[in-house]
C-alpha cells in the first residue's frame, strides 16, 4: 500500500515503554524514520502536553533546516486497555498536537479513531494474532502493527511470515511487522513477504537518545537471542526480558511466579511498580555491537537494506529467477 508520508527507510523505531521520549523521537524523524513513543511514559498529564509540545516544535525548527519531505512523521502510542483511566485526557492531547500516525495497544482502537481522522491522521492497531486483527479491521484501524514471535516487550507468537501472508488474505491497508528484526537485511525481509514499515525496537535500545539507563543499553549490546525468557509474571501479559536484569531483580527465571492482574493505568505512578528496573528486549539481540546515535544507526540500517534490495534484483534476474 502507498504510505501517506515519505520515508528514508520503511522503519519505524518503536514505541517502548520506559524507553522512548521526545528526544528518541526527534532523532528518529530527522533520520527519515518513523519517531514513536507510548504516551504512558509520560506521567503525570503535564508531562505528556511537554513532551508533545517539544516534538512539534522540534519538527517545526527541523523544517526550518532540512527539507520536509526528508522528515519522517512522529506518533503516539496510546494504551486503550480498560484499565487505563486517563485515555480520555491522553485523546485531548492527541487531538491537540495531532501526531500523524497513532497506535492503539492492549486494547480496540475505537477510542482513538473518530479524534485521529477528524484532524486527517491515521491509526494503527497492535494485535498479536488474526482474531485482534479482525476485529480492528472492523473497528476502522487504517493500518495493522502485528507484533510477531521474537518481539521484545509485549510480544507476539505467530511467524511474521505467516502473520502477514494471513492477514493480507483480508486487510490491503498498511500493515507494519515487528518482531527480532534489526538490520537492514531482515527489513528488505519484511518488505518482500507483503509488509509497508517494520516495528524496530531493540535495535533503537541502545542509542545515545534513549531513556533506557546505560547499563540497560549495555546489557543489550552484550546479551545475545539465548539470555531471553517470555514470561507474563512481570506484567500479567507475556513479554520478552533479558534473564539477567531478571536474575538482578529476584527472579528465578527456572522459577516465575504466576502472573499478576492486569493494569495499565497511566494515570499510577511509576513509584514501587517492579517492571521499572526489569529490563525487556527481542530476538534481534546478537547483531547490535555498540551504543551510538540514532542518525548512525539508520545509515547503517540503509546500508544493509540497500545490499538486500540489490542481492534481491540480483536474484530475480539469475538462475533463481522463477519460470513461467
Amino acid at each position: 500500500m502507498m504510505l501517506p508520508f515519505s520515508l528514508r527507510l520503511p522503519v519505524v523505531a518503536a514505541p517502548m515503554f520506559l524507553i522512548s521520549g521526545p528526544d528518541l523521537v526527534l532523532a528518529a524523524c530527522k533520520a527519515g524514520i518513523v519517531g514513536a513513543f507510548p504516551t504512558p511514559n509520560a506521567r503525570p498529564i503535564a508531562q505528556l502536553d511537554d513532551w508533545m509540545r517539544r516534538i512539534t516544535e522540534g519538527l517545526a525548527q527541523a523544517r526550518e533546516v532540512q527539507p520536509a519531505a526528508t522528515l519522517g512523521p512522529w506518533c503516539a502510542n496510546l494504551v486503550t486497555h480498560s484499565s487505563n483511566t486517563r485515555l480520555a485526557e491522553d485523546l485531548e492531547l492527541i487531538a491537540k498536537y495531532k501526531p500523524p500516525v497513532v497506535v492503539t495497544a492492549l486494547g480496540s482502537p475505537k477510542p482513538a479513531i473518530s479524534v485521529v481522522h477528524g484532524y486527517g491522521g491515521i491509526v494503527l492497531a497492535d494485535v498479536i494474532n488474526l482474531n485482534l486483527a479482525r476485529k480492528a479491521v472492523a473497528a476502522g484501524a487504517d493500518g495493522l502493527a502485528c507484533v510477531c514471535a521474537g518481539a521484545g516487550g509485549h510480544t507476539g507468537f505467530l511467524s511474521p511470515f505467516a502473520f502477514v501472508s494471513a492477514v493480507r488474505e483480508f486487510f490491503e491497508g498498511i500493515v507494519v511487522v515487528g518482531g527480532g528484526i534489526s538490520d537492514g537485511w531482515g527489513v528488505a525481509g519484511a518488505m518482500a513477504c507483503g509488509a509497508d514499515l517494520v516495528y524496530m525496537g531493540t535495535r533503537f535500545i541502545p542509542v545515545t537518545e534513549s531513556m533506557a539507563p546505560q547499563a540497560y543499553q549495555q546489557m543489550v549490546v552484550d546479551c545475545h537471542v539465548d539470555d531471553l525468557l517470555v514470561s507474563s509474571a512481570v506484567t500479567g501479559t507475556a513479554a520478552s526480558w533479558l534473564k539477567p536484569s531478571l536474575l538482578a531483580n529476584g527472579f528465578d527465571p527456572a522459577h516465575m511466579p504466576d502472573a499478576p492482574g492486569r493494569q495499565y493505568d497511566s494515570n499510577q505512578s511509576f513509584a514501587g511498580k517492579k517492571w521499572m528496573d526489569v529490563w525487556a528486549a527481542g530476538q534481534g539481540l546478537g547483531t547490535i555491537r555498540a551504543i551510538a546515535p540514532v542518525a548512525e544507526v539508520v545509515d547503517e540500517l540503509c546500508r544493509e537494506y540497500e545490499q538486500a534490495c540489490s542481492r534481491l534484483q540480483c536474484l530475480l534476474t539469475s538462475s533463481h529467477k522463477v519460470i513461467t
